[in-house]
């Protein structure tokens, strides 16, 4: 069975140690941004949004098929 394409990337990451990590991850399936925040054992992921409450859309590149 063939390897399945992981659907999520992780285009950026601050913190960690003892202050909250901050990461956004993109789908890349829709280029939907994602905000996930994690602080001890606690976290929270939730749509990453423009200031006019529409979802930050980020253009994912597809790879080439025959």
């Amino acid at each position: 069975m063939a390897k399945q394409e992981d659907r999520f990337v992780k285009t950026y990451s601050q913190g960690g140690g003892f202050s909250p990590q901050v990461q956004i991850w993109v789908d890349k399936q829709t280029g939907v941004n994602y905000l996930w925040q994690a602080n001890g054992y606690a976290g929270g992921l939730t749509p990453l949004l423009n200031r006019d409450g529409t979802p930050v859309i980020t253009t994912v590149p597809r790879p080439e098929y025959p």
